[in-house]
Formats: structure tokens, sequence, C-alpha cells
């Protein structure tokens, strides 16, 4: 029986060691401190030792948790340069306004969050006055990632500094007059303040790091220099929960992102109550974090602590810290100073002794107010060691109270997430507590009012003159006046007019081929950004690698393996190419800080991002709906697309209904090319509306999102007439008619449209020939290449008529005298061409791959969904019974002749 109390092999076990009695005398070192001293003074030494050759560069595993103290120890604190007084008054007016503005707005039921700010206050505050960069020195600045719930205190601080008003703050979450302020974080609804959505939550923390990663690459490359630009994130500690919150927190460490700091506000609540009610979340977190390689500042007790841990002579206090739970610290923010004499010190006796020397207000003090991430001393330090670390990114966990300040009421109650206001004497109480001349008489009719100390007032004067010696306001938006970038010459687009002949080339090749032509423009080219999750060789751009190289910022390090190959694996530090891995969260991470660069930076950036469609919308929409509201341009590219082309792949990588998702999202324009020359269309009015010229009325902040198939295909020229890119932009256009594709249909032949998009449109040319030449059926094909352009279209006419406005629908106009019924056909659900179905005046019905994908070839599934060209066949033949133009028997006569 094996001896539990004996030492188990180890790994070091399979290392010899030279000296062997040299080990043994530091083991036994150890078991006599442990005897004599106990098994904590034991771990205290350990640790300690660990530290230190941690420090002295000797390779050892981390510690992944350190004691429950703040890491910078008071004596090493630096002093805060300004005036701290002065800063407390601006902090006060902040909480106040905050508050009154969520108060207010409560009787108009529209919510709002004040507890949140209530805690991370002086977070804030000390940035604002020390550390946050403004635009207006090199028009890039820091980048701040406000937590979505502080927005109130972020609104009060700019109405301190004049930038909104009485009017603004009353307008709080009520923004259909023109003049109200957004609930969260929005770039699109208020875009000279915010830069970056922060809620959903998840999103801020991930997008932050690829910001701050994308800064890295903007210098590398020699666009602009932005190594002063520090991104700061500000986060909740559950928020954290989040999968989006930790997926590239290895990434962060693994490229040495010092350019990034995460502030964590630690107040142990998320909505419902504890982060961590039988744990704690910091402990976890710092694990989670060092193991990473982030570098960790703990900030968690303020200076009313300083006796206490003077007193701890036995480390019993330390330990106690360790042991309690976050629910428990939460209770003792509510009780009396008996009951954490009782519960707390009484569960050690050197920790009985210690509480005879404090008094009940010494122990309440420290119990109920005295946290790091409240005084600006602690939370300096933090920020200053944190831009002083070079070499990884730096977390800071603060501690704070949820609702600090907002009375009893508030403080630490698992409900006060939800609470959205505070009653005239919780108000007065606060008054008092933060020393503001507000007198009762200002509560007219029981209305809290705003408080300002006036535009010339010392306070607003110190906080004006402190963001004037960091560049300005902060938040702040910026979108700098740059010339609109010079469109490609006309070459790269027009290659694709005569169509490939006898070749057969799928669109997600034709796309790459464009792309590869547009990145070697001497204007334009070193601005394109492509974006790639590891399947690069999937959509043939391996190409790309030598003559683009694949950014690292440590460059190629290594001989790769492929080197004499003409395609070689090139990683290089001014690299273009991201190629992420297998993350599409961090690849539309990517897509968005490149996107939205011409504002944060004055720098126009032209991201693609190519993926297998199923992965895109479905995986990542709402980071896509997040970048709908950061403004950001691109192209969004799901390659591999619709539900029947991706043979033997199967159910999870068939994607039927993307352009469905799609479709949702106001600022996507989403088009189902079907040929190549199309793709050039669309691409290059791309270009013209988000980085170019936009007409009159025209949003340049929108991205395009473009389906590509992986099927080869022969590519058609280019057919000739007026208003075929027009049409190819606006959705519709007519491909061919029976006579121009050399049917020679009967003069009374009975006559059918057939509206096709993306690889349907090659299922339904054959339709075409198989209804003339063997049932005497003239069809029209036409290409259609957005559903989703043509019904927005579609709504904005009958939006103009509910105006009195006379104004037709671009689908109506063009299908105006086309003869026959209208049977659609699409890759897709049928949901997606289903889109335009009231404003058709013909007859309408659609076929679509509605249904889990299945993996077969690609015959059997078009045949298993119904939309292989002899299914169109037989629907068409439906449709012209119904009207009476064939038989009826011919739909019956089909089915049996094509075996359906």
């Amino acid at each position: 029986m094996t001896d539990p109390n004996a030492i188990q092999p180890s790994a070091l076990d399979q290392l010899p060691d030279r000296d062997p009695e040299e080990t043994a005398e530091w083991q036994a070192s150890l078991d006599a401190v442990t005897k004599a001293a106990g098994p904590h003074r034991a771990a205290y030494l350990m640790r300690r030792t660990l530290e230190r050759a941690e420090g002295n560069g000797i390779a050892l595993p981390k510690l992944l948790e350190t004691d429950y103290v703040n890491t910078i120890p008071t004596a090493a604190e630096p002093a805060v340069p300004g005036d701290e007084a002065m800063e407390t008054r601006i902090t006060a007016w902040n909480r106040w306004n905050a508050a009154a503005m969520v108060t207010r707005g409560a009787k108009y039921g529209v919510g709002g969050h004040i507890a949140t700010f209530a805690s991370a206050a002086w977070l804030y505050e000390t940035g604002f006055n020390h550390f946050f960069r403004g635009k207006e020195a090199d028009g890039s600045g820091d980048q701040l990632y406000i937590q979505g719930h502080a927005s109130p205190g972020i609104y009060a601080r700019a109405f301190l500094d004049g930038r909104l008003n009485e009017s603004h703050l009353d307008n709080f979450r009520q923004e259909a007059g023109g003049n109200g302020l957004p609930s969260y974080p929005h770039p699109r609804r208020l875009p000279w303040l915010w830069e970056f959505p922060t809620v959903s939550m998840g999103l801020g923390p991930l997008s932050a790091i690829y910001q701050a990663r994308f800064n890295r690459y903007l210098t590398n490359r020699g666009i602009k220099d932005v190594s002063a630009s520090h991104v700061w994130a500000f986060l909740g500690d559950g928020e954290m929960d989040e999968p989006e919150s930790t997926a590239a927190l290895a990434l962060a460490a693994r490229e040495e992102l010092d350019n990034l700091t995460f502030v964590i506000n630690c107040n142990l609540q998320r909505l419902d109550g504890p982060v961590r009610a039988n744990f704690k979340i910091v402990q976890e977190l710092e694990a989670q974090f060092r193991g990473a390689g982030w570098n960790v500042v703990k900030t968690l007790w303020g200076t009313a602590w300083d006796e206490l841990f003077r007193l701890d002579t036995t480390g019993a206090l330390v330990r106690r810290l360790r042991q309690v739970p976050d629910a428990q610290v939460q209770t003792y923010q509510t009780r009396d100073a008996a009951y954490i004499r009782q519960d707390f010190f009484g569960a050690d006796p050197a920790l009985v002794e210690m509480a005879k020397l404090l008094s009940d207000d010494k122990i309440l003090e420290c119990f109920h107010l005295s946290r790091g991430g409240h005084e600006a001393r602690k939370v300096y330090a933090a920020y200053r060691a944190a831009l002083a670390h070079k070499g990884a990114p730096t977390v800071i966990l603060a501690q704070t109270v949820k609702g600090h300040t907002l009375g009893e009421g508030f403080a630490s109650k698992n409900a006060n997430h939800q609470m959205k206001k505070l009653s005239v004497d919780e108000f007065k109480t606060m008054r008092d507590l933060l020393e503001l001349p507000i007198s009762d008489a200002q509560f007219v009719d029981g209305v809290v009012p705003y408080g300002h100390p006036g535009a010339d007032s010392p306070e607003v004067r110190y906080l004006q003159e402190r963001r004037a010696a960091l560049g300005g306001p902060a938040p702040a938006r910026r979108v700098h006046p740059v010339a609109p970038l010079p469109a490609p010459a006309e070459k790269a687009f027009a290659s694709f007019d005569k169509g490939s002949g006898a070749q057969s080339v799928a669109t997600t090749m034709a796309f790459v081929r464009l792309v590869k032509d547009l990145v070697r423009d001497k204007e334009s080219g070193k601005r394109w950004v492509p974006i790639v999750p590891d399947e690069a060789r999937t959509f043939g751009m391996e190409s790309l690698f030598p003559s683009l190289g694949i950014y690292s910022p440590k460059g190629q390090t290594y001989e790769p393996v492929d080197r004499d190959q003409l395609m070689y694996y090139k990683e290089a530090k001014n690299g273009q190419i991201l190629n992420e891995g297998i993350t599409e969260a961090g690849s539309m991470a990517d897509f968005i800080a490149a996107s939205t660069s011409y504002a944060t930076h004055g720098e126009t950036m032209i991201p693609f991002y190519i993926f297998y469609s199923m992965f895109g919308w479905q995986r990542t929409a709402d980071q896509m709906w997040q970048l709908g509201d950061q403004l950001g341009r691109g192209f969004l590219v799901g390659a591999t697309a619709g539900r029947t082309t991706l043979t033997g792949e199967g159910l999870q990588h068939a994607d039927g209904h993307s352009p469905v998702i799609a479709a949702t999202n106001p600022a996507a324009l989403t088009y189902d090319p079907a040929f190549a020359y199309e793709i050039a269309v669309i691409v290059k009015d791309g270009l013209r509306r988000m980085y170019g010229e936009a007409a009159p009325g025209e949003d340049p902040n929108v991205f395009y999102y473009l389906t590509v198939y992986n099927e080869p295909m022969p590519q058609p020229a280019k057919p000739s007439g007026l208003g075929i890119d027009e049409g190819i932009v606006k959705g519709l256009y007519r491909f061919n008619t029976a006579e121009s594709a050399a049917l020679a249909p009967a003069a009374n032949a009975p006559r059918i449209q057939l509206l096709g998009s993306g690889t349907a449109i090659h299922w339904v040319l054959q339709a075409q020939r198989l209804l003339a030449e063997e049932w005497g059926v003239a069809a029209d094909v036409w290409s259609a290449t957005s559903w989703t352009e043509l019904r927005r279209d579609a709504l904005e006419a009958d939006a103009a008529l509910l105006r009195g406005e006379e104004r037709v629908p671009y689908v109506r106009q063009a299908l105006q005298g086309a003869e026959g019924p209208v049977l659609a056909v699409t890759d897709y659900m049928r949901q997606v061409p289903d889109q335009i179905a009231q404003w058709v005046e013909q007859d309408y019905s659609s076929l679509g791959a509605d249904g889990f994908g299945l993996s077969d070839t690609r015959e059997a599934a078009r045949r298993h969904f119904g939309v292989d060209a002899q299914s169109v066949v037989v629907a068409a033949l439906a449709q012209l019974a119904k009207r009476g133009e064939v038989k009826a028997t011919a739909v019956k006569e089909a089915r049996e002749k094509y075996g359906l």
C-alpha cells in the first residue's frame, strides 16, 4: 500500500540530480520550518523564494496567485501629482449628477444604472486627470473602452466640462427627439463622444486586445506611428464570465502588448448577486491572467487597512482574507462591528487579539468604506505601474463597493444593479456625505437638481487644464478630414468583363484574384488589410503569403519548411496579412479595429475578412452588430457559401441562412453575386461609397457582405446594354431572355421569369434550356445580386408613399412588363428571396434549401432540397399550369420524366 505521506514522483524525478545531498538539505530546511513555525510560515517563505527567483529571471513556473493584499505596498506608492482635494470635489459632482440623471429619467421608465459608476468613479477620474491622452496632439491619443453601465458618470463629467448641458442629461435614454443621450457607449448614436461600443458584454475586452494589436500593426507597417497610444479597457468582474472576455488573453501576452491595460472593477457583484459567492473572483482572475502571461496589479485595500496589516505579525489577517468568500465580504459591508468582530476576527485567536486593539469605527471604516479602487493614491500607483511595465499587458484588479456613496440602501445590495433611483432624503444624505453646496430649496417639487460649480469655477478650470495638458477631451471620437482614396485603376475591374471562356472559375477565386490586383495599386494597395482565420489555402490565397507577408511582431525567427517553394509561408514584422488562426471572433475584432481606423487614427484602411460563410454571421453576428454601431467600413466575404456547394462537409458547414441574419443588420449591404464581373462591380462600388466620393444621401458608414462559392463554373462575359452596373448594385438585372439565349421559342410560347442568385443562377440557366427544348416554355433569366437591398429600397419607397411622395420600388420597375409569373431560386432558405415577394406584381413563388444541410455530392444535395435544374423546371410548369398556360398533366409528366 502506498504511503500517503511519501513524496510522490514528479517531473523533476525525470531529471538527473547532480547533487542529491544539497537537494536533501533544502528539503530538510523546509521540513524544519514547517515543524517549527507551521505550514503557513513555510508557505510564506516558499512564495517569497519563488518571487525572488522570478525577479532574477530564473526559469521556474510562475506563482498564479499571490496573497489577498495590494501588489504595491503603501510605502512604494508615488505621490499623486496635482490637487487631490480638487479632484475629490470633481468626483463628488460627477457622482451626484450621474445619480441625478438616472433618477430623473426613472419617472419616464427608461431605466439606467447608478451603482456601477458609484463604485468606479475614482478609476475613471484618476485616468482623466493624469493618464488618458486626448486626440488633439497626434490625432490618435489613447483608446478608452468604457464599461457600458458606467456611462452616466461619463456623461456627468462631460456636463461638468461643458460638453453637455442639462437638456442632454434630461434626455438620457430618450433619443427620439434628437437631443438625447444613448443608454451606453454607442458611436452611431453619439459619434462625437463614443469611440467603442462595449455593451454587449465581453466584446469590449476582446476588441481592446485586437485594437492594441492593430496599433502595433499600423506602426510596424509604417502606416502611422501610434506607439504612444495606450488602450485602456474598463471592465466588470462579472463581465469576465463571458467567453469573449478572456478569449484572446494569450494573444496579448504572446505579442507583448504592453500598450494595453485592463482595469477590472472588482465590486464582487454582477446583475443578480455575487460574482463568485463561494469563492474569490479576484484570486481567480489573478490566476487566469498570470497563467496567460499578463502582469497583474491588485489594488484591493484602502489606507484604513494599513494599521491592520501592521498589526498582523503572524499572517493571520492575510490568511483570513484569503479564506473569506466574496459573498461574505459583501455581508460584512451591510453588518455592524459586533458581527464583523465575531464572524471575521473570531475565526482565529490571533485575530481576536488584534480586534481588541481596534475601535468599532475603525472596523466599520475598513469593512464598509476602505477599498483600493476608491482612493486616488492607490489607483494612481496602479496606473503608473501599468505604464511602466514592459513586455506584457497589465491587468489591474481594483476592489470597490458597488453603490459606494449612494447610501446604506445601495451599497453591496444584491439588487442594486436594478435599482434606478434614490429618494429625496437619500440624495440629501449623499449631498452631506459628498459635502456638496446644494441647498434643500433646490429640490423643487421633489425633483433632484443637477449640480454644477459654474463654468469658471476652480473645479471646471482644473478639469479643463488637466485635459488640455493631456491632449484634449476624452472620451472623444474624431473623423479627421482626409482626402478620399483614389479609385484603383479600371483595369483591375474591367478584366472580369470578358469572362473566363472555357475555364471554370469559382467566384471565391475570382474575388481573390481581384484582391491580388487591387493590393498592387500604387496609391491604395498598402491600405488593404487581408484577414483570414487559418483558411487561406482553402480560399486560394497562399500566393499572397510571399508577396504580402503574414504579420508577426517578431518577424520570422525560423526557416519555413516550404522555403524552397514559390508560395512559401512568409511571416514578417511589416506583413500585411492578418492570419489569426482558428478564431472567427478574433478575426472580427481585427476587422473592427481596421475598419474604424479612419476615425481612431485618421488612417483609412480597407479590411476584407474572408471566412467560411457558415462560421461568420451564425457565430459572430453580435460583433457584426458592434461593427455597425462603431461605423466600421470594409468587406466581409462569406466563402464556400451556400447550402449545397460545399460537397461532403455536411450539416455544420452548409450555410443556408447567413443572408437572413445579415439582413437584420442595417449597416450590412448583403450581396450574393453569381458571376465574377458582378463581384468586380460590387467591390468597385463599395470602394467608391466607403472610401471615395459617396453620392448625396448615401451613408459611407456601411460594410459589404459578399457570398462567394467554391464551385468552379465557366464565368460568362458581362452582358452589354445600359443599366447593367446599376442593376448589379441595386440588386437585380436581366441576364438574358429566351431569345438572346438562342432558344428560339415559339411566338405564342408561355413565358416565365426565373430569378436566381449566387450559384443558383447556373441551375436556373439549365432549367431555362430544359423548359425551351423539352416543354416549349420561354424563360427569361434574371440575376438577383441582392434580395436584401431590393427589400430595403422597397421599404424606403413605402415610407415615401406614406409621406405623400410618389416612388416606385426598384424591383417593381425592373420587372415591369415582364411576362408571366416569377419563380425565384436560391441556395439559401426560401426566406431569402421571399423578402421581395410583396412588391412583385406578377405571380410569385420561390425555391430554396430549407432545413439542415447534409453530406453528399452537389447534385444529390440539390435534388434533396428540390433546387436542381429539373426541380426548377417542375416548379415553373406548376406555376404556368396554375395560370392555365400549360396543361396540368405537364407537371406530373415532368416529375416522372426527371425522377422527382
